[in-house]
């Protein structure tokens, strides 16, 4: 059986670890197309962790938590692409703002509110559940396809099925779609699109905007599907690895969906050889597990950060022609 060998085990949790990042990466993509970096994914995903977390447990509403949580995130889109678009400020500096001010605030409101250390109290009922499928029940002892229906197709909440959604309609829009068309124009040859009569400025802030509502599902994600709780710095680099998913991917979105998916695999895998002995090399201790992602990163980094071709326009102010 597969989940004696604990392998089907990992392939459900890679299903299940994968949207974090999914939505990350894709709102971090739209972002990035239409020329503004988004370093800042790490923060909104914190700030829609915390308040998708607090509604939901005062609303005890999940779906109140996640609405919640998508203001806040575009809220904060918003205020940077104000910062890297209208006011044409650095948009390193502008992301790591928010990424730092994000960290600190939440644990701060999280305590004020809650007074339970700097996290949110356990949501119970007020967590996203899982979808059963239909026949479920009745396929549990066939081998293999009673597993493979009712855990890996099924048995994920509605967000799971969302993120894998987003990976063909991210590429439909990105390459099938006049809006796609003039984002990707603004983040290869601005003054080009500007010349063509696309308002450069609107299409980017339309971009963060939808990075930012995006962005939002990764944090709720955290809080009310894993977790049940908010608690600081929740997302734990997770917002880079998207960034770094994007380069693996060449800012393409099957591509990068393919590097969020084998981020899932490798924090799956993590999980599961924690206090195992393996062969030859015996237990590992924990903290070095803990580095497998890190390592991953820095190696896909390393490996493909020279093959790999960003927006030509990506990271400057646009400046209109007179």
């Amino acid at each position: 059986m597969l989940e004696d060998l604990h392998i089907g085990t990992i392939v459900v949790s890679t299903v299940r670890n994968a949207p974090v990042l999914i939505f990350a990466a894709m709102a971090g993509l739209f972002a990035e197309r239409s020329g503004v970096i988004d370093l800042a994914l790490e923060g909104k995903m914190l700030a829609s962790a915390f308040v998708s977390a607090a509604v939901a447990f005062v609303t005890q509403n999940p779906w109140y938590g996640i609405a919640a949580g998508m203001a806040i995130s575009t809220a904060l889109a918003l205020l940077q692409g104000f910062v890297s678009i209208t006011q044409k400020g650095n948009q390193l500096v502008g992301g790591i703002a928010i990424n730092i001010t994000m960290s600190g605030l939440t644990f701060v409101m999280a305590q004020y509110f809650f007074g339970q250390g700097g996290q949110t109290p356990n949501l119970g009922d007020a967590r996203l559940h899982e979808i059963i499928l239909p026949g479920t029940e009745a396929l549990a002892n066939v081998p293999f396809i009673g597993w493979f229906y009712g855990h890996l197709l099924g048995g994920h909440t509605a967000l799971v099925y969302l993120a894998f959604a987003l990976i063909p309609l991210v590429h439909w829009v990105l390459y099938h779609s006049r809006f796609g068309l003039r984002l990707r124009a603004c983040g290869e040859n601005p003054h080009a699109a500007d010349a063509a009569g696309v308002s450069v400025e609107a299409t980017r802030y339309m971009a963060m905007t939808i990075a930012g509502i995006l962005c939002s599902f990764s944090g709720a994600y955290l809080s009310i599907v894993q977790s049940g709780f908010f608690l600081r710095d929740m997302s734990a680099g997770a917002g880079y690895l998207a960034l770094t998913a994007m380069v693996f991917g060449n800012w393409r979105p099957v591509y990068t969906a393919l590097g969020c998916i084998m981020f899932g695999f490798f924090s799956a895998v993590q999980i599961q050889i924690e206090g195992v002995d393996l062969p030859i090399v015996g237990r590992i201790p924990g903290s070095l597990i803990q580095m497998i992602p890190y390592v991953v990163t820095v190696i896909v980094l390393a490996g493909l950060m020279a093959k790999s071709v960003a927006p030509k326009a990506i990271g400057q102010p646009f400046v209109k022609s007179r």
